[in-house]
């Protein structure tokens, strides 16, 4: 029985795929299926920008006072953003509107990405550690300029005296965790959904017609919606708590 199973494991497939390969400085670098889903996402991204921008240029110049449904639909999705980003963020906000929407964009379109027939983006680690990274850099560089040295000194060696930096080295590794816990928290759940949908059409083959639209549902749009939801608000919270009074 385990004999067949393996075999039948061999039919399952997580579409990780090398598509062409390049030789840099001496390297074959390979050009996989997360690259191309990356570059699908971004030219989705890209074309919704300029359509959207162009309908609101268009309404500006011609006065138009009754919006069309797209562009009533890029409205909503804008204040939404807008006022998710300044509930989290306060009088910091502006500074970060334009970061935060596009990191929801980005990450939202990625997660949901499977229904197109893509592997989602996000479901590949080298992915989602770059984007928890450019959220570190953006939390210390925060707290470096708006901390005055001895109060950073302070935090670091907190809940003890700073005269007593027992805790310095645990705060240090707190502080380097950050971007490993978005990052894997983010990938762990959408590559989850993706191997369960790869397993089910794998080995259930012509059993799984129809009915694993419902799991798609879940694991691609709306747990893909939750992750894109935490991973921005974690992002906020860390980049307010950094800031201090300045947000």
């Amino acid at each position: 029985m385990t004999y067949g199973l393996l075999l039948s494991a061999d039919s399952v497939d997580f579409m990780v795929h090398g598509i062409f390969s390049y030789s840099f400085f001496g390297h074959e670098v390979w050009i996989t299926t997360t690259h191309v889903s990356i570059l699908m996402v971004m030219l989705i991204l890209t074309v919704f920008a300029i359509i959207a921008g162009k309908k609101f240029k268009a309404a500006t110049e011609t006065g138009e006072m009754v919006p069309g449904p797209f562009q009533n639909a890029v409205e909503l999705l804008l204040e939404f953003l807008s006022n998710t980003v300044t509930g989290a963020m306060g009088k910091g906000a502006p500074k970060f509107n334009n970061y935060i929407s596009t990191l929801f964009l980005f990450i939202l379109l990625s997660n949901i990405s499977g229904l197109l027939g893509l592997r989602p983006p996000t479901a590949d680690y080298g992915v989602t550690f770059p984007l928890a990274l450019i959220t570190f850099a953006i939390i210390h560089y925060s707290e470096i300029r708006f901390s005055k040295p001895l109060d950073l000194w302070k935090d670091k060696c907190s809940p003890l005296p700073p005269w007593l930096p027992i805790w310095l080295p645990i705060n240090l590794i707190s502080d380097l965790a950050v971007p490993v816990s978005l990052s894997l928290r983010l990938f762990a759940n959408v590559l989850s959904g993706t191997v369960m949908m790869a397993l089910i059409y794998g080995l259930l083959r012509w059993i799984a017609i129809g009915w694993p639209a419902a799991l798609h549902v879940y694991f691609d749009l709306f747990s893909g919606a939750i992750q894109t939801y935490v991973f921005c608000m974690l992002t906020m919270t860390y980049i307010s708590s950094a800031r201090g009074d300045a947000n």
